[in-house]
């Protein structure tokens, strides 16, 4: 089977974040009896947040928020497919990941209204409608490149594609450093520091779709990551973590923090000792593992991305502090081989199929 290379560089006419889409009217003759349109499949009747809902989100801090976005499977795995095969249509989705077009039109929904992906319309014998990356979903790649190293690292997933830098020609294997100085960085030796309104209850949003279950999952598309989809692809698992990385320990501070049921905690944290993420010791606390601290690379882009892209409200922030130098949070990852920096242009994926 020939290996094709397919650039990170996905979108090459991105729209600007927050375009109005709401000229991509519907024609009331496309729609299907659950209230999607056949071709995009923009939902008609999309799930709101409602007025207490509306009114919470805005409260929310800009990590919270990504968290709430990205803390779910179907729409990792749709954002691994845009990046990866560059699909824009809703066929491409539905056909590559086998998901329903209802869960596909509500997540596809889902991201247009945060400004991730925009609607553009073309003509296949009549009009359709792809989904293409703004210029905030494409910076994404950096938080998807991380999973896919955290994963390499520490996960044992053969079969795992092989990231190529094209400057030097050799597997980059990146590794975070500070932007500031460029020296490693790591959960260490950052500090974290909390705007005066942030509560770690306040990070996940709440989910307008019910998580498909797990002994359903399957585990053959292109790129997946199993252990990274189990951390981020359930909004309890993502705050219980988030929990961990700002020094939560103990079972009733995770509870109190996050106001979760115990029995969901419970789960979560057992989940997390099974994967090696975390260590409970004699005194019932949970230690984040060196394979839980790597995580922090993942959740530096994360922070990054929220805190430059998505709107917040005042005194909801986290400063991230790298100790060595000083300098706020400035995630960028470099090249093992030849320690140059890795732009999204520069890179590929070598992707047999």
């Amino acid at each position: 089977m020939d290996t094709k290379e397919l650039s990170a560089k996905v979108g090459a006419c991105p729209a600007e974040a927050g375009q109005d889409v709401s000229k991509y009217g519907i024609s009331a003759r496309n729609i299907t009896e659950k209230g999607y349109c056949r071709e995009n499949l923009v939902p008609r009747h999309a799930p709101q947040d409602g007025p207490a809902g509306e009114a919470d989100a805005c409260e929310r801090s800009a990590i919270g928020r990504a968290l709430g976005i990205l803390g779910d499977r179907w729409v990792l795995l749709i954002l691994e497919c845009a990046f990866l095969l560059r699909i824009r249509t809703f066929a491409g989705w539905r056909d590559e990941l086998g998901i329903s077009e209802s869960v596909l039109a509500a997540r596809l929904k889902e991201l247009v209204r945060h400004g991730i992906f925009t609607p553009a319309a073309y003509r296949d014998g009549r009009t359709r409608y792809e989904y293409r990356l703004t210029g905030a979903g494409l910076r994404l790649w950096s938080f998807l490149v991380a999973i896919h190293g955290w994963e390499r690292d520490w996960a044992d997933r053969p079969g795992l594609l092989t990231l190529i830098h094209d400057t030097c020609g050799h597997e980059a294997r990146p590794y975070l450093v500070c932007g500031a100085c460029r020296e490693p960085m790591s959960a260490r030796d950052t500090s974290t520091e909390r705007g005066p309104q942030v509560s770690i209850a306040r990070i996940g949003l709440p989910r307008h779709h019910r998580r498909t279950l797990r002994g359903d999952d399957r585990t053959d598309y292109l790129g997946y990551c199993p252990h990274s989809m189990e951390i981020l692809g359930d909004r309890w698992s993502t705050a219980v973590l988030a929990a961990a990385l700002l020094g939560v320990k103990r079972f009733v501070d995770f509870q109190h923090e996050l106001g979760i049921a115990p029995s969901v905690l419970a789960t979560r944290l057992k989940l997390f000792v099974d994967l090696g993420v975390l260590a409970a010791d004699s005194c019932r606390l949970y230690r984040l593992t060196d394979k839980g601290l790597a995580f922090f690379e993942v959740f530096a882009f994360l922070a990054d991305w929220a805190q430059r892209e998505l709107p917040a409200p005042e005194h909801t922030g986290l400063i991230i502090t790298h100790g060595p130098c000083g300098a706020r949070l400035h995630p960028v990852l470099l090249c093992r081989a030849c320690d140059g920096e890795l732009g999204r242009d520069e890179i590929h994926f070598e992707v047999s199929r």
